[in-house]
């Protein structure tokens, strides 16, 4: 009777594991030195914006949710990066990955103001193209369109090293 029911729970967890095995996205995760999927998205002004007409810039791609903790205490260190970085060959793109980002963005927006550019994933194509299940997600993207760095979690984006690395990238360095 034991080895029936050790047999049960042998298929029970090797039936799960399957299941969560299929069911996961198919998608690779991008990393460093991967060349940075493109995408075209619209922003909260209904502009239209794609990755690869940036390329000559080094680009900041930001996946956050409003949900997000650690996406929300981040974003003023952003902010004072796109002010430091504003007239330099830098770009960045914050990617909303809401379903409801349409009506949670703006609302989120009346209480705190960014001058960098925020974008609509609201149907997780961009999302999955990165593969990104983490939040935040960043990706640090090279003139060449290449992917410099990848960082999950959140980040003091603000700091003098900071701003040193995204200087000497635009140098090319």
């Amino acid at each position: 009777m034991s080895r029936l029911v050790l047999l049960i729970v042998l298929l029970v967890v090797i039936g799960g594991a399957v299941y969560i095995y299929s069911n996961m996205p198919s998608t690779a995760s991008v990393v460093a030195g991967d060349l940075a999927p493109d995408f075209q998205l619209e922003d909260t002004e209904g502009n239209q914006v794609s990755l690869s007409a940036l390329r000559g810039k080094v680009v900041l791609v930001n996946f956050w949710a409003t949900w997000c903790p650690p996406c929300i205490e981040e974003m003023p260190s952003m902010e004072r990066l796109n002010e430091v970085m504003a007239s330099d060959d830098f770009v960045m793109l914050a990617i909303n990955t809401e379903k409801e980002g349409r009506t949670v963005v703006p609302a989120f927006l009346k209480k705190t103001t960014y001058t960098f550019p925020i974008l609509y994933d609201d149907k997780g194509v961009v999302q999955n193209r990165y593969g990104v299940f983490k939040f935040p997600e960043s990706f640090i993207v090279r003139k060449d369109g290449t992917v410099a760095e990848k960082i999950i979690g959140p980040l003091d984006w603000s700091t003098p090293q900071t701003i040193a690395y995204f200087q000497g990238l635009i140098k090319g360095k």
